[in-house]
């Protein structure tokens, strides 16, 4: 059984992943689109800046947040309702699910049978309902498989996020640096242990789910045609 403060826990990891993940998924999206479809110059560098967060230690991109919203920084001005506060965690977590977001959406976009589109634009079908009625339902089981990695990734982040906005109870206290600091306890341990089952058992529901999900949706489309 777990203490009040414990489901605090459970409610503010929930939070932040959930927030985190609403609020990367636009962006990956288009992010994605751009490198699947879009021809741009020094596009292998622009691929390699979005997919950094997955090589470079955790503690690099949060003491790049840090930097980022310090006062001094570039984004200061927002700083004071970030720095040590529930949604710093949130921000440092996005940052963190972005490339595994982005890379899922990207495969699932270039998948996607461009005759198809082609062919519905023969039919007089505009750009836009081409994609609202062809491409987006064709590339949804990877924009969901993307969205439930990043929500599971957020669930996991610790390196940015203690580094950005600390350990702070109530505030940016996760799951992982609420483990973290029952493991700085001699008597933790107990709680450590529930703390990660809970950890371990919430991200293989949501992997579990999003797989059914998407077997689903693949399976609608198989009869649909």
């Amino acid at each position: 059984m777990l203490t009040a403060e414990e489901w605090g826990v459970v409610a503010l990891s929930l939070q932040v992943g959930l927030v985190a993940t609403l609020t990367a998924l636009p962006v990956a999206f288009a992010l994605a689109w751009m490198l699947a479809r879009a021809r741009l110059p020094g596009k292998i560098l622009i691929e390699a800046i979005i997919y950094l967060p997955l090589v470079v230690p955790p503690v690099v991109t949060g003491w790049i947040l840090l930097l980022a919203f310090a006062p001094a920084g570039p984004l200061g001005w927002l700083g004071g309702g970030v720095l040590f506060r529930w949604t710093g965690a949130a921000i440092a977590a996005g940052v963190m699910a972005l490339p595994l977001m982005v890379r899922a959406m990207r495969l699932s976009i270039e998948a996607v049978d461009r005759r198809l589109e082609g062919a519905a634009r023969t039919l007089g079908a505009g750009r836009c309902r081409v994609f609202r009625t062809v491409t987006l339902p064709l590339s949804m089981p990877g924009i969901l498989a993307g969205a439930v990695l990043g929500f599971a990734r957020s669930l996991g982040e610790f390196g940015a996020t203690i580094t950005f906005v600390a350990n702070v109870p109530g505030q940016t206290q996760t799951l992982p640096l609420a483990i973290h600091a029952a493991l700085q306890r001699p008597d933790g341990d107990a709680i450590a242990l529930r703390l990660s089952a809970l950890s371990v058992a919430v991200a293989l529901a949501a992997l579990v789910g999003s797989e059914l999900l998407a077997r689903r949706m693949r399976a609608g489309m198989v009869h649909g045609v």
